[in-house]
């Protein structure tokens, strides 16, 4: 059994740059994916989401795919070729137009920094292999951390089943007690009454067996029994077992109350 949570990440080289994948899922009755990948890479998207499917069955996945330059935190070298260039092309334009133009050092920082963080990436071909080594690490930790997650979730469930098969089981043992301790009761209370009847009397005989009727809980315990028995085996199955496991809780939440 796994759990709906967990999170995942791997990093891979493509040439200069570094390529970094996270997948993270929170809880979620179908399966909802969620994938960011740069606008250049879009195409591989739909094979990024074939892995996940592959392997999951629930939740909402998010999984990012990012490249970026080793060592680069938003402060890289100023592109001086590509700021000359512009304002050259913008010199022009503005000849054109019969418009005064001055390259004043406010518009230099701007044309600046506005390539800052922009990376010239390969073609999707070219990344395609890299990115999904990378995806597939990413996918192997997130499985992973799920896994052991479940693990615990399991141990828990199953401590619960021990809980209530217990109770079951007492109460099963008791409920043949309960009728006799009823009809000695019936009969104290009765003599502390005044009331001086005999077990054998009709009126005492049928109160008794009307009580009997109304706490005979034997089918529901049979039921009881039955869908603890099932969670137990579900609880034991790889793969998915959320939905079927919710279903049995309910009836085993319906028999209870009953």
């Amino acid at each position: 059994m796994n759990s709906m949570t967990g999170y995942g990440s791997a990093r891979a080289a493509l040439g200069r740059l570094e390529v970094t994948v996270q997948a993270s899922s929170v809880n979620r009755k179908t399966l909802d994916l969620a994938i960011s990948v740069p606008e250049d890479w879009r195409s591989l998207e739909a094979d990024i989401a074939e892995r996940v499917r592959q392997r999951a069955a629930r939740g909402r996945i998010s999984l990012t795919v990012k490249a970026d330059l080793p060592g680069d935190s938003g402060g890289a070298a100023i592109d001086a070729d590509f700021v000359t260039k512009t304002v050259a092309e913008l010199a022009r334009i503005a000849g054109t137009q019969s418009v005064e133009f001055r390259a004043t050092p406010e518009l230099l920082w701007s044309i600046a920094v506005s390539q800052r963080g922009r990376i010239e990436l390969p073609d999707a071909e070219v990344a395609g292999p890299v990115v999904s080594a990378a995806v597939d690490e990413a996918l192997k930790g997130f499985f992973a951390m799920r896994a052991q997650e479940g693990k615990a979730l399991l141990a828990d469930l199953v401590a619960r089943v021990d809980a209530v098969a217990k109770a079951v089981a007492d109460i099963t043992a008791a409920v043949p007690r309960v009728v006799p301790a009823y009809r000695e009761l019936l009969l104290a209370r009765l003599r502390q009454a005044g009331l001086e009847l005999e077990l054998s009397d009709e009126r005492v005989l049928k109160e008794v067996a009307i009580f009997a009727d109304r706490c005979d809980v034997s089918e529901e315990l049979t039921r009881l029994q039955s869908h603890l028995a099932q969670l137990r085996t579900l609880l034991a199955e790889d793969g998915a077992v959320g939905r079927k496991a919710e279903f049995i809780m309910q009836e085993v939440g319906r028999e209870l109350n009953t």
